[in-house]
């Protein structure tokens, strides 16, 4: 069998503050980050899942959060170096790295570029003072203007923006002008998504006034025509890019590609090349415990039964708009023809994907039943 995609992602826990609606495992900082430390954790725990790379070289890797741009350039630079000793990198390999434009300055954001960082991800959410609060984050609209215009200089292969649309009390008006906003300052890629109310979240336990759903569908559908007229092409469900600027790491998750996830909480998804089998992993959650060296970094493991697997790689593979084909689902799976078949006829007779040539594609109503169409492979 020939392996998929290998991708690296590394999870930095630390940021100012907990925003109310994040869900991801991210700690506020009440000391100094102990970065160095961190980092040597990182690489140990790398070295720890070296027996699944199977030959392959990286082809991207994501360094998220928390805000890892809390982490020093030297830091980064550090950690990258000591992930290349130990994985062959892809010639065009990419980097991206997450920052948030509260915690990055100009002598930064090239000190990043120099430790190998390609992409940056800005996590900007709003343009608007009251929506930024509201969202519990640190910096201002000027700062978040700032940190795009620094991404075009520093001489990035590409940078996203990442804005958020359905805010408590947001109007149609105020979606548009941080749309607007955003693409004046030109991003090769925008992830542009509707807040939702996750469990275990501020927002959750004391839900604000979102707009209510006819709202939300007038943002969505002349944001979306905004983005289109402006050259943006939507190519997976809350992300636009300019030609040849789509994320190539989110495109390996999405196409059911594999990868090695370090650092507290971080995820990994594997194909054994001897098996078959997909694998994935999780790593200790807590920063003190990944930290505490009388314990392994690994939390659990555990083995994608085989009626498991259509679910899992169609609740990816259907976040993107284009087609996919009987070939791709059977070389990333362990799935024939005959596991497939029957849903996806299903699923094409209720009009939510199209057949054409042996390919398959979400139609514009698949979009909007997710959940529906991914019962069919339940």
């Amino acid at each position: 069998m020939q392996l998929p995609p290998l991708s690296l992602y590394i999870h930095i826990p630390w940021c100012i503050q907990k925003c109310p609606y994040c869900d991801f495992n991210s700690h506020a900082l009440k000391s100094a980050i102990p970065e160095s430390v961190y980092v040597q954790h990182l690489l140990d725990d790398l070295t720890h899942d070296l027996a699944y790379v199977q030959g392959r070289q990286l082809g991207s890797i994501f360094i998220g959060g928390g805000t890892p741009s809390l982490f020093s350039p030297q830091a980064i630079d550090t950690l990258l170096k000591g992930v290349a000793k130990r994985i062959e990198f892809a010639a065009d390999i990419e980097i991206t790295m997450e920052a948030n434009p509260g915690s990055v300055e100009a002598d930064r954001f090239l000190g990043y570029r120099q430790a190998g960082v390609n992409r940056i991800s800005i996590g900007v959410q709003s343009f608007q003072a009251d929506k930024l609060t509201t969202l519990g984050r640190v910096h201002n609209s000027d700062e978040a203007i700032n940190a795009a215009k620094l991404a075009h200089q520093i001489g990035l292969n590409s940078f996203n923006l990442d804005l958020m649309h359905g805010l408590p009390q947001q109007s149609l008006t105020d979606a548009l002008s941080d749309l607007t906003t955003a693409i004046k300052l030109a991003p090769p890629h925008l992830s542009w998504y509707q807040l939702t109310i996750e469990p275990n979240t501020l927002f959750y336990s004391k839900p604000p006034k979102l707009p209510e759903d006819e709202a939300l569908w007038e943002i969505q559908q002349q944001g979306h025509q905004l983005l289109i007229d402006n050259g943006y092409k939507q190519y997976e469900v809350s992300a636009y890019a300019k030609a040849n600027q789509q994320c190539r790491h989110n495109l390996n998750y999405w196409q059911f590609g594999d990868y090695l996830g370090i650092g507290c909480e971080a995820h990994g998804k594997i194909t054994d090349l001897t098996t078959g089998q997909i694998i994935r992993t999780s790593k200790v959650k807590h920063p003190k415990g990944y930290m505490d060296l009388t314990q392994d970094y690994l939390n659990k493991k555990w083995q994608v039964a085989k009626h498991e697997q259509a679910f899992e790689y169609f609740m990816n593979r259907f976040r993107l708009m284009a087609a996919f084909s009987q070939d791709e689902i059977i070389s990333r799976t362990q799935l024939n023809a005959k596991d497939i078949a029957a849903p996806i006829q299903q699923a094409v007779e209720r009009g939510l994907l199209t057949a054409s040539n042996n390919q398959w594609q979400v139609t514009t109503k698949g979009t909007f039943y997710l959940n529906d169409l991914l019962e069919a492979f339940t």
